[in-house]
């Protein structure tokens, strides 16, 4: 049994991702900061709940210190958790994008690490955004060129390359980054207009369940690789 966690999945893409990965099999367990909205997505579900606040250390080494205890493995992380924010741009709204969207996957990646490496198949995928390509908000035929997101678009360009450098440091777990596309979620302004998020979560879902083939190293975004 494929054993994954999903961070930040009591609702929107993480929800759906794991709804997907469940119905592919998948042994998921549900991270999410709230423990009632957690619980009560968990169960909606048929997933594991595990309280996980990714700005919290000793939250994110006692959730996978449950799965340690139950599974023994990690074969696939979903690093979703992020957060956006409509406040002014000052260095303590920085501060705390940062701390979800970059640290935040760095706290969870280094304690999930001793996990993944007992995996068979140890696969990461960063839930990132076209916002952080430069190539995307630098050219003029993507929607991203013309939506100024400094703090935000910022973070996921870390994010990116947060997967490059784990791609390189820990070659034998594939790290992979994803852009589920402008997708109705909390998270994405003027939601609405987005499309569905079953759609949004199909490359997270594709790039999770990839085999030992599979690449590393990649931004990928439908079915095709992204430019960084």
């Amino acid at each position: 049994m494929t054993v994954t966690l999903v961070t930040g999945a009591n609702k929107g893409l993480g929800y759906e991702a794991a709804r997907q990965l469940i119905e592919l099999g998948h042994t998921v367990y549900l991270g999410a900061r709230r423990v009632d909205r957690g619980q009560s997505a968990a169960s909606e579900l048929g997933a594991h709940f595990v309280q996980l606040e990714v700005t919290d250390d000793k939250s994110v080494a006692t959730a996978l210190d449950v799965i340690a205890g139950r599974e023994g493995h990690l074969d696939v992380l979903v690093n979703n958790a992020g957060i956006s924010t409509t406040a002014a741009v000052t260095g303590q709204a920085a501060l705390e994008v940062f701390d979800t969207n970059v640290i935040g996957i760095i706290r969870v990646t280094q304690a999930a690490l001793p996990l993944l490496e007992k995996s068979e198949n140890p696969v990461v995928v960063n839930v990132s955004s076209a916002l952080g390509s430069f190539w995307a908000v630098t050219n003029p035929d993507r929607r991203q060129f013309h939506f100024p997101s400094i703090m935000y678009g910022s973070s996921k360009a870390a994010v990116s390359m947060l997967t490059v450098q784990y791609a390189k440091a820990v070659p034998n777990i594939k790290f992979n980054a994803v852009e589920p596309g402008f997708t109705a979620t909390d998270l994405t302004p003027f939601s609405g207009a987005g499309q569905p998020v079953a759609k949004g979560a199909e490359v997270i879902v594709r790039m999770a369940t990839i085999g030992k083939d599979g690449p590393t190293g990649t931004f990928q975004e439908g079915e095709d690789e992204l430019g960084w």
